[in-house]
C-alpha cells in the first residue's frame, strides 16, 4: 500500500478514528494489526520475514538482559547481527556478490555455477533491518533495557508511518511512546494533516512530474546529448529530494496525528554549505546511526590521519551498498567519501583563496558560492545513484557538455519536440515551465523557512488567512498532481 493512494487515505481515515475510539490498552494491538495488514498488502509472505527480524532480536535482546558478563553479551549480540544481517544478504545482496564473482572469474577461465536466487526484494528490508540493529546494540551497551512486551516490539519494528522508508527510529526515542497516552489534540492533528500535505504536495506534483522527464533520459541516455542531459540530472536531484522528503513528511505527519513524534529525516540539504554538511541534513535518521553505530565504533577521527581515512570511506561504501545491490551506488557512496576526504585535504588552500579574493570580508557572497559548489557536487553524483548502469553513468559524465553551442543557438526550439528536449520526453513547453516554477517556489520557501516553521506562522494566523492556502494545496495537489508515474524511490531500499 503506498502513501499515494486512496487505498492509504482510506486506511489512514479508519486507523484514526478506531484509535481515538479505544482505550489506550488495545491501542498498540490495533496499530500492530494496521501495520502487518500495510505491510502485506504489498507481499503477504514477506510479513514472515519482519516476524523473523522481531523475533530474533527480541529473544537475543531477553538473553543479553539476563546474560551474566560482557562475554555472553557479545555472543548474543553476534547472533543477533548474525541473523538479521544474514536475512539482508540472502534477500537482497547474495545475487550481486554471486554474480559479481561469477564474473570475476569468467575473466580467469575459472567455472562457477553457483545459481542466483529468484526472489523479490522485500519493500523496506533495509530499514527495518537497522532499525532492530539500533534496538540490539543499545540493548548490548546498556543505554536501552530490553523490551518484554513483545506486541509493542513487534509494533516498534513494523510501525506502518515509517515502516517502508524510514525515519529509521532509535528504540530508545520510539518505544517509551507506545506506553503513552495520547487525547485527541486538535493543534497536534492539524499539524501533522499539513505536514502530510506538504508531502503530498512534493511527492505527486513536483517529483512525479519530473520523473517522467528523468525515466526517459536515463533510460535511454546514448540518445541524449548536452542541455536534456543537464536538466534531466538537474531535475533528478530535486525529484529525489521531493520524493524521499516528501515520503517522511507524510510519515512523520501521520505518526505526528495519533501523537507518535518520529525524528526530522531532511534539514534543507540543497542548502548545505559542504558535503559534509550536507550528510548533517539529508537521510538524517540513516547518517546519525552510521555515525553512532558504525563510525564513532570504528574510532571516528580520534584515530590516526590513514586510519580516519579508511573510516571515512568505509562508512560510505557500506551506505553505498545498504541503498542497493549495484555497482551505481557504490560508485555514489565513495564519491561522497571522496568528497569529504578533499574538503580536509584542502582545506589550507581553500583558506588561502577565500583571502586572495577577500571572501572573508563577504560572508554572504561566500555562503552562496559555497552552497552553490556543494549542490553541484551533489548533483553530479546523483548521476552514479540514478544511472542504471556505470556505463550509462560514464556516458552521461562525458557528454554532459556535448552539443551546448547548438542549443544556444535554436532555444527557441525548447519543448516544440524537435529533439532538443521537450514534448518527445512527455513534458511540453508549460509543463517544463511548470517544473522550473514548482522547484523555485519550493525552495523560496526553504529560504522563507529558515526564519521558522511555517507550521508555526500558519498556527498564529487568522482563519480567513490560513484555509485559502490549504485549499491552494489540497486541489493543486489534485489538479495538478501525476498518479500512477511510480513508487516513492526509496521503496528499492
Amino acid at each position: 500500500m503506498s502513501f499515494n493512494s486512496t487505498h492509504f487515505l482510506l486506511f489512514f481515515l479508519i486507523v484514526v478514528v478506531a484509535y481515538f475510539s479505544m482505550p489506550q490498552r488495545f491501542r498498540w494491538t490495533l496499530l500492530l494489526g494496521a501495520s502487518y495488514y500495510f505491510y502485506m498488502c504489498w507481499e503477504p509472505a514477506y510479513a514472515l520475514l519482519i516476524m523473523a527480524t522481531t523475533a530474533i532480536s527480541y529473544s537475543t535482546g531477553l538473553l543479553m538482559a539476563t546474560a551474566d558478563g560482557i562475554a555472553k553479551k557479545k555472543i548474543y549480540l553476534t547472533l543477533c547481527l548474525v541473523g538479521n544481517l544474514g536475512l539482508l544478504f540472502i534477500f537482497k545482496y547474495f545475487n550481486f556478490f554471486n554474480d559479481s564473482l561469477r564474473a570475476a572469474l569468467g575473466h580467469f577461465n575459472i567455472l562457477y555455477n553457483v545459481p542466483s536466487i529468484k526472489v523479490l526484494l522485500p519493500i523496506g528490508i533495509s530499514f527495518y533491518t537497522f532499525q532492530t540493529l539500533s534496538y540490539s546494540i543499545d540493548v548490548y551497551r546498556g543505554r536501552k533495557e530490553a523490551e518484554r512486551h513483545l506486541g509493542i516490539f513487534a509494533l516498534y519494528v513494523s510501525f506502518f508511518p515509517q515502516l517502508v522508508a524510514g525515519p529509521i527510529e532509535r528504540s530508545t526515542r520510539l518505544l517509551p511512546q507506545f506506553y503513552r497516552e495520547n487525547a485527541f489534540d486538535y493543534k497536534r492533528v492539524t499539524f501533522g494533516l499539513q505536514l502530510m500535505l506538504w508531502g503530498f504536495f512534493k511527492k505527486v506534483v513536483i517529483a512525479d512530474r519530473l520523473a517522467i522527464l528523468v525515466n526517459q533520459v536515463y533510460n535511454s541516455p546514448t540518445d541524449y546529448t548536452g542541455i536534456t542531459l543537464i536538466i534531466a540530472t538537474y531535475f533528478f536531484a530535486f525529484q529525489i529530494y521531493c520524493d524521499f522528503s516528501g515520503y517522511s513528511d507524510i510519515a512523520i505527519g501521520a505518526a505526528q496525528v495519533m501523537g507518535y513524534d518520529l525524528m526530522k529525516n531532511f534539514n534543507q540539504p540543497y542548502f548545505s554549505r559542504s558535503v559534509g554538511d550536507f550528510w548533517k541534513r539529508w537521510h538524517i535518521s540513516l547518517s546519525t546511526w552510521f555515525k553512532d553505530y558504525l563510525y564513532i565504533p570504528l574510532g571516528g577521527n580520534r584515530v590516526s590521519k590513514l586510519r580516519w581515512h579508511f573510516n571515512i570511506m568505509a562508512v560510505f561504501v557500506i551506505s553505498g551498498l545498504w541503498h542497493g545491490a549495484n555497482w551505481t551506488f557504490l560508485a555514489w557512496a565513495t564519491l561522497h567519501g571522496f568528497y569529504l576526504l578533499c574538503s580536509a585535504w584542502f582545506r589550507d588552500i581553500r583558506g588561502s583563496v577565500a583571502k586572495v579574493l577577500y571572501l572573508g570580508k563577504h560572508h554572504r557572497l561566500r555562503e552562496c558560492l559555497s552552497v552553490l559548489l556543494t549542490f553541484h557536487l551533489v548533483t553530479f553524483a546523483w548521476i552514479f545513484f540514478r544511472a542504471n548502469s556505470l556505463s550509462d553513468a560514464l556516458y552521461i559524465v562525458k557528454h554532459l557538455f556535448i552539443d551546448l553551442g547548438y542549443f544556444t543557438v535554436h532555444v527557441t526550439e525548447l519543448g516544440t519536440g524537435t529533439g532538443l528536449i521537450g514534448g518527445d520526453l512527455g513534458l511540453a513547453r508549460a509543463e517544463l515551465i511548470l517544473a522550473f516554477t514548482l522547484i523555485m517556489v519550493m525552495e523560496a520557501i526553504h529560504l522563507f523557512q529558515r526564519g521558522g516553521s511555517i507550521r508555526q506562522h500558519l498556527s498564529r494566523a487568522p482563519i480567513w488567512a490560513r484555509w485559502p492556502l490549504y485549499y491552494v494545496l489540497i486541489f493543486g495537489t489534485l489538479v495538478f498532481g501525476k498518479y500512477g508515474v511510480q513508487e516513492f524511490i526509496y521503496f528499492q531500499f
